[in-house]
């Protein structure tokens, strides 16, 4: 797998924090969400034309690890890196970092790939697995 991450910056919110503008915990996995979503469409896989043949990710797992908070309008990063790319799923190792390089938190996280219509897993399909393979 490559050594770089895929970076993305995102800024965190008054809806992403609680009452003391800290971020609320649950929020740093949409963070991640949207980072390898992004990380995705960087690649040229549009999730919603997969979705239309019944073919999406899941999350099937997370390890979560809350380091630093990260507070009302701070400009973050969230990385993304495939540590592990299998026959039907992929781990992805990814950061929040605060722009002075402090982590917020780290995660691991593993993604099914799915078939909706029949809610079972399926192997990435080739195209989107050349892909992956390329880029990791």
């Amino acid at each position: 797998m490559k050594d770089a991450p895929f970076k993305w910056p995102i800024r965190v919110y008054y809806e992403d924090t609680d009452a003391g503008g800290i971020v609320y915990y649950a929020n740093y996995l949409k963070f991640l969400e949207r980072g390898r979503t992004e990380w995705l469409r960087h690649l040229g896989i549009e999730q919603d034309e997969w979705l239309d043949q019944n073919i999406g990710f899941v999350v099937r797992h997370v390890d979560l690890d809350l380091q630093r908070s990260a507070r009302f309008n701070e400009e973050l990063t969230v990385t993304v890196k495939v540590s592990r790319l299998k026959h039907a799923s992929l781990s992805f190792e990814q950061e929040v970092r605060r722009a002075n390089g402090e982590c917020c938190c780290r995660a691991t996280i593993l993604a099914a790939c799915v078939d909706h219509k029949r809610g079972k897993a399926v192997a990435i399909p080739a195209p989107i697995k050349e892909v992956l393979t390329s880029a990791s």
